[in-house]
């Protein structure tokens, strides 16, 4: 059987290619070139992830040391278009997006099918930390082993086809043993690579810069908006309300005790502010929802586990079926900066049961 494996030159795509082969499967390698700094012109410039020449010649060595062939697939263009241009409309509709999330659903996994089925591929597998459940003709995410580096969160959006083709040799696993059989594999320029927890085009996390060269002049524009406490006052002004996010706290007016971030009006260029009690909300609906584990709700009031972000612990809830289409998820206590933009992701025990982004309630 021949897999295509997706290597970024880390440590948990080297280990996951290398444990494929030696269980004698057919590996193919193939590294994703996704962004280039070239292209832009940023006060920090760092190459990052899957698109920095030395993880490339990384995940080549890997290839070349375990006698399997190794391509690096150009998707510069595709992930500007899906992802950054994604990235960027989002912001400026007021919401906080999460590319990472987009780019294994619209990036990652279409293209490694389209090269995969030229290279007469049967599977592809990733480094993620996460496994695959089958149950009822159902695929679906379940859970990592390792719970600390479970990412099955950013996974929600494979569909079946998809998840029916798909590997991940290290969700059974713990991270401290994938990184001793690196060096007891002679993996020795990837057994110690830190982690990555980047956007990978976004410099230390400096999104306000990223955004001001990508649309300067939309970004001037929302300078000088308003700032308004939730009792209706205007309490002063901010720089554009795309450099805010729902539960920010740093760079708004000193009102006596800690205020947040509790809503963004794109329409009125406001940023909304309140104390800490404003930021907790018990209702959240999902739109462009993908079902997993059941081909739709189950029941009405169905008992769940709802992650907001992605190091979220999560959090007791019951989902419904909104009228219009979307999905709405009642929490059974307050839950603290539900972000529009960010992904919801409900499971039932390990298992993903459905996810979806984020929408305001209106």
């Amino acid at each position: 059987m021949r897999i295509l494996v997706a290597m970024s030159g880390g440590v948990d795509s080297s280990v996951a290619a290398v444990l494929l082969r030696k269980e004698g499967y057919e590996v193919v390698g193939i590294t994703m070139k996704t962004w280039s700094y070239e292209t832009i012109d940023l006060p920090k410039r760092k190459n990052t992830g899957c698109c920095n020449l030395d993880d490339i010649n990384d995940a080549r060595s890997v290839a070349l040391m375990y006698d399997f062939p190794h391509y690096v697939l150009d998707l510069r263009e595709e992930f500007g278009q899906a992802v950054i241009d994604n990235f960027v409309s989002e912001y400026l509709a007021g919401r906080t997006p999460n590319p990472c999330i987009l780019c294994n659903t619209y990036i990652k996994w279409d293209a490694l099918w389209r090269r995969g089925e030229k290279l007469r591929c049967d599977y592809v597998a990733t480094g993620h930390y996460a496994r695959i459940g089958h149950e009822n003709g159902r695929y679906f995410i379940r859970r990592a082993t390792d719970l600390t580096k479970d990412q099955s969160y950013v996974l929600w959006g494979l569909s079946q086809a998809v998840l029916a083709r798909t590997m991940f040799p290290l969700g059974g696993r713990y991270k401290s043993e994938i990184r001793a059989l690196a060096a007891g594999w002679g993996l020795s320029r990837v057994a110690e690579k830190k982690d990555s927890y980047e956007i990978c085009f976004i410099p230390e996390g400096d999104y306000r810069a990223f955004l001001s060269q990508k649309d300067p002049e939309a970004i001037a524009a929302l300078s000088k908006g308003i700032i308004r406490h939730v009792d209706g006052r205007i309490v002063g002004t901010h720089e554009g309300y795309p450099f805010y996010t729902i539960g920010q706290r740093k760079g708004l007016p000193a009102l006596g005790k800690p205020h947040y971030v509790v809503d963004i009006h794109p329409e009125t260029n406001t940023i909304i502010i309140g104390p800490e009690e404003h930021l907790h909300q018990r209702t959240l609906y999902m739109r462009e929802v993908v079902w997993q584990k059941y081909p739709a709700l189950p029941a009405e009031g169905f008992p769940v586990h709802v992650k907001i972000r992605h190091m979220d612990p999560g959090h007791s809830a019951r989902l419904y079926t909104a009228e219009d289409g979307r999905v709405k998820v009642v929490f059974d206590e307050g839950v603290r900066a539900i972000t529009p933009g960010q992904a919801a992701v409900a499971y039932e025990g390990d298992d993903i049961v459905v996810g979806g982004w984020i929408d305001r309630e209106k």
